[in-house]
């Protein structure tokens, strides 16, 4: 397994399946950043989400996507840093700075 493993989010019916790659990316001992974006953004919304900012090394939500999706970004959802509303250039630290990637 990768040393680290970047996983862009973009669809909001995948929150089972982050989970479960995060899960066992970190039991492998991965470092595992994940990154919403565009319909993703929902899945912030799920009572698992704090749960899988605990579980991540790193958790940022594109906070363009966040408003566009009618969602006011004051209203930073549990377990997220509010230093991790970001833009995309979060997505680019995915890319540059992470073994493997994928998208879900």
């Amino acid at each position: 397994m990768a040393k680290s493993l970047g996983i862009f989010v973009t669809s909001p019916q995948n929150m089972r399946h982050v989970m479960g790659v995060v899960t066992a990316a970190k039991a492998k001992g991965s470092k595992v950043k994940v990154f919403f974006t565009w319909l993703g953004v929902h899945l912030t919304k799920c009572k698992q989400f704090p749960d899988l900012c605990a579980l991540a090394d790193d958790v940022a939500i594109c906070v363009d996507s966040y408003k566009k999706a009618g969602y006011d970004p004051a209203d930073v959802p549990p377990g997220l840093d509010p230093k991790k509303m970001a833009t995309q250039a979060q997505h680019g630290d995915v890319i540059e700075a992470y073994d493997c990637y994928m998208t879900l």
